[in-house]
């Protein structure tokens, strides 16, 4: 029995790879290498090129390797895209979700576990935001999440899938051996782009939006480390194996961080100034969003171990380090 990984060649899925294959388990990638790169999955683990929304392929994948479990990472994720380009999001976040969940029934898959995001919650009326805690997403990346978890749920009442369905909030950081990070060609998330440019491969970096209602008058988010994330994953596997009920669970630590405040950390852990440009605010992005996690850790047990801003960004910065040395 094995586990499918979709996104496996991304930013989160190649962190999840390395974990099930350094517990023993048994993993294939699905991944388009749209965002992901192919080196980013060992060689001893089984990839294949192609599209969630691929029912024959998926299918296939899912006899050949007697998959027990699927954790579904692949997704398009940047917000103010999404809002440009509802209808790609749309496609490759829900139909191409629908095309997953619906082989998973067909091919007998027992446990399915789904990378959702906080975007889902919107501009939450109060924070941390629970789970529990009406959902009002402000984007068509949330918009397209939320109607995965919907169809989840239902099929999961229908068919009996076991899943669990995780919030993300703030990913960031990387492996700490350094055998995987963020590689993302132009990616847009404030932790990597502030690295990039400490490091002297962006001239500069824009702060969008200055005028917000929170302590600095920008947004503030919860930041958490891909390894805690990724434990996260783990113990919710656990947990459905071990019989648990389909839940949903919020991923974050429950601490917000100012973009300003982020950008002061990345300065002060890399030693070294860097051009900061104000810019109007984005389509899409909320003012202030932080994780209420006491779900997760009383249910799950979940024990995050680097619940640290400092930590993240020092990972992250190592990390690049090493990929630019690399040509990356």
């Amino acid at each position: 029995m094995s586990v499918l990984v979709t996104g496996g060649a991304g930013y989160i899925g190649s962190h999840m790879v390395l974990a099930l294959r350094d517990a023993g388990e048994r993993v294939v990638v699905l991944d388009n290498l749209s965002t992901g790169f192919r080196w980013a999955v060992p060689e001893d683990v089984p990839f294949v090129a192609g599209d969630t929304g691929d029912q024959a392929l998926v299918s296939r994948l899912i006899a050949e390797h007697d998959v027990e479990a699927i954790i579904h990472f692949a997704a398009s994720l940047v917000v103010p895209e999404s809002v440009s380009r509802p209808l790609a999001y749309y496609k490759n976040n829900t139909a191409n979700s629908r095309s997953m969940i619906e082989c998973a029934v067909e091919g007998g898959v027992e446990h399915f576990i789904f990378s959702s995001t906080a975007a889902v919650y919107g501009n939450p009326a109060r924070v941390p935001v629970g789970e529990d805690d009406a959902p009002a997403p402000m984007s068509p990346y949330g918009a397209s999440k939320l109607m995965t978890e919907t169809m989840l749920r239902d099929a999961s009442a229908a068919h009996g899938l076991g899943h669990v369905i995780l919030r993300y909030f703030n990913v960031a950081g990387a492996d700490p051996a350094l055998r995987i990070g963020q590689s993302t060609r132009d990616a847009t998330h404030l932790i990597k782009v502030a690295v990039e440019t400490a490091l002297g491969l962006r001239p500069k970096m824009d702060v969008y939006g200055t005028d917000y209602p929170t302590r600095d008058g920008t947004c503030v988010r919860d930041y958490i480390h891909v390894t805690d994330l990724v434990a996260a994953h783990a113990d919710a596997l656990r947990h459905l194996r071990g019989g648990g009920a389909s839940t949903t669970f919020n991923c974050g630590y429950g601490r917000g961080f100012s973009v300003l405040e982020v950008i002061e950390t990345v300065k002060r852990v890399a030693g070294v100034d860097v051009r900061v440009d104000t810019a109007p605010r984005r389509p899409g992005d909320p003012a202030e969003i932080v994780a209420s996690s006491d779900r997760i850790r009383a249910r799950l047990g979940w024990q995050p171990r680097h619940d640290d801003l400092d930590e993240i960004v020092a990972h992250a910065l190592a990390w690049q380090r090493k990929l630019s040395a690399r040509g990356g």
